[in-house]
């Protein structure tokens, strides 16, 4: 027959090892020349792939060796000026404030910042006397002080590029990360090109080869995805990236990979039906074979995955989403691991990876089961939990590994919550939500814990209403998780400038918080080197209705103000409209830092609004001005 060559060929690829030294069979089976041309292109393959593994460990070490060289570096300026501090404070007997005072905080001293008409948290406080100024959105808040020339150069527009985040893809509204990330998505996919497509050639032997090639490449990548996904994964200590900002890629590559599953399959579907079909093999034969019915199963699986893990999915119905991730993905591994036999090294890797998450998990994390008080805020349709946690010390070697709520967490972090006593259907789900209290700081024997829940579907509407009947309900909490990413930058920074949209408060109150801490602090071992120079703080909170102050609490605001931070609270845009934030932000720049010092921004809030402060940001770089952003979201 003229397709027993192809078919003795594609058996032979089903059987042959990744390992160049594992090759089955000592020679070609067969003796027709094209049969010999085809095993070794295969061969050829399984060699190859191998040093795709080789570039993703290669890159994962230049992120890891870049983001430890600069913790040493951040640590090793910090422990000079802090020594430079200690030195100053024996030789003058002084405090270190007043030895070197910020420039920027003499040269604005009598500079009254200026808020929006009704933002003020509480009267009688010290905070910046206000004035009437147009209710229009597009009047800036601030005035500007000094008029900075821009300083442009190849550096600060490449920097700036990165930074920018790119409108989202009309009619479908699919909104784009920032133009850096997408650069290193691009970099991946062309990666993937490259090992799908070298050295194939336009022939029929290349094109079986190109159908082996996508299902192979498809294999590879199944470990990353599972490493992606896992919440105590290595990344985060190579890259200091949690598992949550690590998600997009995720996500990504699980669409990379059902792209490459569907032409996997119609690769061989179009060699069947122009090599073997005309041989008498017929289509009911070729998809009935048992490999192809599981590898049918597996591009099933996956495509659903694709589509139960769309945005407009995902937030309609969380707890299906959840559901179905965990199905389909075991269905398709169970698949992958029976469907070809290169295949087996790698989900058997995936399924090492995942196990090994689960214990580090359960080893590292405890969960903790708490009574808590439950609010319903002023607007009706949010909720506020509430737990004291007595805090721990945690000592010895387990102690220390273990982690839990009893043992504190850090501004930013956040906990997965279920509540078993809503339905049946809620006690297996874990939901994630951002600690919205203060972090605890050293000695702190109790702790509040709060959560700012606003009601959608699903999980958070029936906890409202339980939250109506009930004044206590009992959580399960399982974390903390986070990264200290967000905090570092605005530690190392002059002016801390922290952006809040409606809930997205929840990520920056605690950060808020946080910085009043350590600038308060005597400690030179806990404060910062900018909070000892008299760090400025600012949060600029945009609310939906005047109702929504209720989260926090006016009484809370107004303290962060006695404290030192600058809280501008724009009036609700039920009742003007948006603020002008570009305004906001780059009056705030230039009032408060010069050409010379450094400005963090960290935001969290709806999309919209993140790619406003990171645009904005974007067109400061530009200027030379030295400004770093971070969007502080969930990545699901």
């Amino acid at each position: 027959m003229e397709s027993e060559w192809l078919c003795e060929g594609i058996r032979y690829a089903l059987r042959a090892s990744i390992y160049p030294t594992d090759t089955g069979e000592a020679g070609p089976p067969g003796r027709d020349p094209r049969l010999r041309k085809l095993i070794e292109k295969i061969r050829f393959s399984r060699r190859f792939i191998l040093t795709y593994h080789i570039v993703i460990l290669g890159f994962f070490a230049v992120l890891s060796t870049t983001h430890w060289t600069a913790k040493a570096i951040r640590w090793r300026r910090k422990r000079l000026s802090r020594l430079q501090i200690i030195k100053n404070e024996d030789e003058y007997d002084g405090d270190p404030e007043t030895i070197e005072a910020s420039p920027i905080a003499s040269a604005t001293e009598n500079i009254k910042l200026v808020y929006s008409s009704g933002s003020s948290t509480v009267e009688g406080t010290e905070s910046p006397p206000r004035k009437n100024i147009d209710d229009n959105e597009s009047t800036p808040l601030l005035g500007s002080s000094v008029n900075h020339q821009p300083h442009r150069s190849l550096l600060s527009t490449a920097n700036a590029f990165l930074i920018y985040q790119p409108r989202p893809i009309p009619v479908i509204n699919k909104l784009l990360p920032s133009n850096g990330t997408s650069a290193v998505i691009l970099l991946f996919l062309g990666l993937n090109v490259i090992y799908i497509f070298y050295d194939i050639g336009i022939n029929v032997i290349d094109f079986v080869v190109l159908a082996d090639r996508l299902g192979l490449v498809f294999s590879a990548n199944i470990p990353l995805l599972y490493l992606l996904a896992a919440k105590n994964q290595p990344l985060k200590f190579l890259t200091g990236r949690s598992y949550e900002s690590l998600n997009i890629f995720h996500r990504r590559l699980g669409e990379l990979l059902c792209l490459e599953g569907l032409l996997h399959s119609a690769g061989f579907f179009v060699v069947w039906y122009v090599l073997l079909r005309p041989s008498g093999f017929g289509l009911l034969h070729f998809l009935l074979q048992r490999r192809n019915l599981i590898g049918a199963g597996m591009l099933l699986a996956y495509e659903l995955l694709y589509f139960t893990s769309l945005g407009s999915f995902r937030q309609r119905w969380y707890e299906l989403f959840l559901g179905f991730h965990v199905v389909f993905q075991v269905f398709a591994l169970v698949g992958l691991y029976f469907h070809h036999h290169t295949g087996r090294r790698y989900a058997l890797t995936a399924l090492a990876i995942f196990v090994v998450d689960r214990l580090v998990h359960r080893f590292s994390m405890k969960s903790m089961t708490v009574d808590a008080q439950t609010k319903i805020l002023e607007d009706e349709d949010t909720v506020k939990i509430s737990s004291v946690i007595i805090l721990r010390s945690r000592s010895g070697f387990f102690g220390l590994l273990r982690k839990s709520l009893y043992g504190g967490w850090q501004a930013t972090d956040h906990v997965f919550v279920t509540v078993p006593s809503l339905s049946r259907k809620h006690i297996l789900q874990a939901h994630p939500f951002t600690i919205a209290s203060a972090a605890p700081r050293p000695g702190d024997e109790v702790a509040r814990m709060d959560l700012i829940i606003r009601a959608q579907d699903g999980f958070s509407r029936d906890l409202l209403n339980a939250a109506r009947l009930h004044k206590t309900l009992k959580l399960r909490i399982d974390g903390p998780y986070g990264s200290s990413h967000a905090r570092e930058m605005l530690e190392d920074s002059d002016l801390a400038l922290v952006v809040a949209g409606g809930s997205g408060v929840a990520v920056s109150w605690p950060l808020i918080r946080h910085l009043l801490d350590i600038s308060r602090s005597s400690d030179t071992e806990i404060a910062t080197i900018p909070s000892l120079r008299r760090q400025k703080i600012i949060l600029i909170w945009v609310i939906h209705e005047t109702a929504h102050l209720s989260w926090l609490g006016r009484e809370a605001l107004a303290e962060a103000e006695l404290m030192g931070a600058e809280i501008i609270i724009p009036r609700a845009t039920e009742e003007i409209g948006r603020p002008d934030l570009k305004g906001m932000i780059r009056g705030l720049v230039d009032l408060h830092a010069g050409s010379k010092e450094k400005t963090s921004v960290v935001a969290s809030g709806p999309d919209g609004m993140g790619r406003l402060v990171r645009n904005t940001c974007a067109g400061l770089v530009m200027d030379g001005r030295d400004v770093g952003v971070t969007i502080e979201k969930f990545g699901w």
